[in-house]
């Protein structure tokens, strides 16, 4: 195949090198620029030596893997569009709601009781859940007995050893597990109420602000109600 001269080409496409159809960069190829170049290069070969058709397919499919990528942008920022519009969806739902995150400390309301729970990795023979107060002072244990692997809710009303009601705020949560290969501490959980929630940028996960702990990644959550 012969040579072409490229000033000759945009020359006989009535193109000027230097008029910018678009944003690229100089050095960038977009997709009418290829397909005119090819036009040419069909237009101007040598009568003598056409362009083999080993060749010219090559050329199509390269135009059509660059056509294919581009489709495939498209759809990946129609799809991470989409995932926004439903993350900020499953926002608005969780604000004003109650979940489960890890942590130790929980709050004892005014009229409501503490609520958390412990994750049993096995049956244990004796649940006992410890509360103390800000001091470190124990003001109740509370015996749950016999317990099988999971999840386990602690709920306490506020009610300490000596039959008065403890003051409301927080309190520190741990628990004994009586297991077959000794006494055992599972994870706390606690119940926080979600105040706001904070969109991440594209594939990243939400940031619930909840009730006296702060930020946490929606990751994190274990439990809603």
């Amino acid at each position: 195949m012969s040579e072409i001269d490229p000033k000759q080409i945009y020359s006989q496409l009535g193109l000027n090198k230097t008029q910018k159809t678009d944003q690229k960069a100089p050095d960038e190829l977009g997709q009418d620029d290829f397909l005119a170049l090819m036009t040419a290069q069909l237009k101007f070969q040598d009568p003598l030596k056409p362009m083999e058709n080993g060749d010219f397919l090559a050329q199509m499919a390269q135009f059509s893997t660059v056509s294919g990528i581009n489709d495939l942008n498209q759809a990946f920022n129609s799809m991470s569009s989409a995932l926004q519009s439903n993350q900020a969806l499953q926002a608005s739902t969780m604000v004003g709601r109650d979940v489960l995150i890890p942590g130790d400390r929980s709050r004892l309301g005014e009229s409501d009781p503490l609520v958390a729970a412990v994750e049993l990795d096995q049956p244990a023979k004796q649940v006992v859940v410890n509360i103390t107060d800000a001091n470190g002072q124990l003001v109740q244990r509370l015996d749950y007995g016999l317990q099988p692997a999971g999840l386990l809710d602690i709920r306490w009303d506020g009610q300490m050893a000596d039959g008065s009601r403890a003051a409301p705020g927080l309190y520190t949560v741990s628990a004994e597990l009586h297991q077959n290969d000794g006494i055992n501490s599972g994870p706390i959980f606690t119940q926080a109420r979600v105040e706001s929630v904070t969109l991440g940028q594209a594939g990243q996960d939400l940031t619930l602000t909840v009730s006296d702990l702060g930020d946490i990644p929606m990751s994190q959550i274990r439990k809603i109600s």
